[in-house]
């Protein structure tokens, strides 16, 4: 039974740090900070910085690169800052149960 609540327990603070990370964003940049983008803990684009000099149309392939790779990187950093937040809301709560892996809750 105890437990049971310590599961409880856990489900809210998952739910808790989900709102939370809504709030913490992250950047990823490539193309030596041509590009920047800018992602939320939930891993949602939020914003692009585009560099005035990359606007002509011969530069349009490396442009969508840039961005692709900038933003890979920013939800890359999304995924490393919702586990630690992840991890710091329910350190303790439960007991080390080899195997137990409850990063999937946060999906």
């Amino acid at each position: 039974m105890k437990m049971l609540g310590k599961v409880k327990e856990v489900q809210a603070k998952v739910k808790e740090v989900q709102e939370k990370l809504g709030n913490l964003t992250t950047e990823g940049e490539a193309g030596a900070g041509m590009v920047k983008a800018v992602v939320n803990g939930k891993k949602e684009l939020v914003d692009l910085v585009i560099d005035d000099s990359l606007y002509t149309p011969e530069d349009k392939d490396m442009l969508k690169d840039l961005i692709v790779a900038a933003t890979n990187i920013a939800m890359e950093k999304a995924d490393a800052l919702a586990k630690e937040e992840m991890r710091k809301a329910t350190e303790g709560m439960m007991p080390n149960i080899p195997g137990l892996d409850l990063s999937g809750m946060m999906q």
